[in-house]
């Protein structure tokens, strides 16, 4: 893609997530949302093959009807309530403003163009897809969270992770695994956003470090199926090993990044009283964590039996290493400071 073209529309994500997040007005969220949806369907285009259109033809669908019933929620609120600001909303504007938030993020069930989306394009649109495209979406939720309905979130929550972890063991493509893995993770934040809100935006920042990290790690592999993955160790066996930790964080295993937040919202619910969903919800994900030790057995127990000697052919070709580094880590040791993030 032209760089002058591709400039102008990752300052228009940029800008559209901006917009969103500085707004009080309906209106101009609304804007904020649609400048986003519009800026990356170019980039989920920009290799013209049938599976890149039809992911960019689904997802604008999908993200169209959101917004459309975003936009009319907040007319029906205005109607009611003659204001336009994002805390006046009512208990029905509401409930259909939330479930066309959590259908812009891809929770279930309103998950199925999730999946076949991030499949259809390529990794480094995919990051952009699963981790810059849901702050938007997840700042208006925790902006209105004291306004949502609390059935409603722990009802998608829980279908979320059930779903997130059942769709991803039969996976072979790295994509539809990240995409189920995005799933059952939003799960977890949404189910807690109504108890903490504080927690659940301390979740997805977690959560879209580890994300980030695995996708640049695929990017600089230039993995996108188990087979490819498999052979990655002749290829470059340290990013190899920090893949498959990486994994482990997103499983939640300890003492990894990723076990910060499943431990502080399994907390926060045995606090609220709610023992049992947090029983509940750590049973269902050890779906999620079966086909997460699938993925690291792959990448690390098994060697390729024809391993080449030249190294010539397995040069990688990406040139953001240092960035890869830096978020791999931060996706590692971010557990000891835990603490401290929460407190700021």
């Amino acid at each position: 893609m032209n760089p002058l073209a591709l400039t102008i529309f990752l300052l228009s994500l940029a800008i559209g997530t901006t917009i969103t997040l500085s707004s009080f007005h309906w209106l101009l969220a609304w804007v904020g949302l649609e400048i986003n949806t519009l800026a990356i369907i170019p980039l989920m285009t920009k290799t013209p093959h049938p599976r890149a259109i039809e992911a960019a033809t689904k997802y604008f669908l999908t993200q169209a009807a959101a917004s459309a019933l975003v936009l009319f929620s907040s007319l029906i609120s205005a109607w009611q309530t003659g204001e336009w600001n994002l805390n006046s909303l009512t208990d029905l504007p509401m409930n259909v403003l939330s479930i066309a938030l959590m259908m812009k993020l891809g929770l279930a069930p309103l998950h199925f163009w999730m999946p076949e989306v991030l499949q259809g394009i390529s990794l480094p649109t995919g990051l952009i897809l699963s981790t810059w495209q849901k702050i938007a979406p997840m700042a208006l939720l925790l902006q209105t969270s004291h306004l949502i309905n609390l059935n409603l979130t722990i009802a998608l929550g829980l279908t979320s992770i059930l779903i997130g972890g059942w769709g991803g063991i039969g996976q072979t493509q790295l994509r539809k695994i990240m995409a189920f893995s995005s799933i059952g993770h939003l799960g977890w934040i949404i189910i807690v956003l109504k108890f903490d809100p504080q927690l659940s935006l301390f979740s997805f920042m977690l959560y879209i470090i580890m994300t980030a990290a695995m996708f640049l790690s695929l990017t600089t592999i230039s993995a996108t199926k188990m087979l490819e993955i498999s052979t990655s160790w002749s290829k470059t066996p340290t990013l190899t090993t920090t893949t498959m930790l990486i994994l482990l964080s997103l499983a939640g295993l300890p003492p990894l990044t990723g076990f910060a937040p499943k431990l502080l919202i399994t907390l926060e619910l045995i606090k609220q009283s709610a023992t049992l969903l947090a029983a509940t919800i750590m049973f269902i994900s050890l779906l999620a964590l079966f086909f997460y030790l699938r993925l690291t057995y792959i990448v690390t127990l098994t060697l390729s039996p024809n391993t080449p000697n030249s190294l010539l052919t397995w040069r990688t070709t990406s040139t953001s290493y240092l960035m890869t580094a830096i978020v791999n880590t931060m996706a590692l040791i971010l557990l000891p400071i835990t603490p401290t993030l929460l407190l700021l």
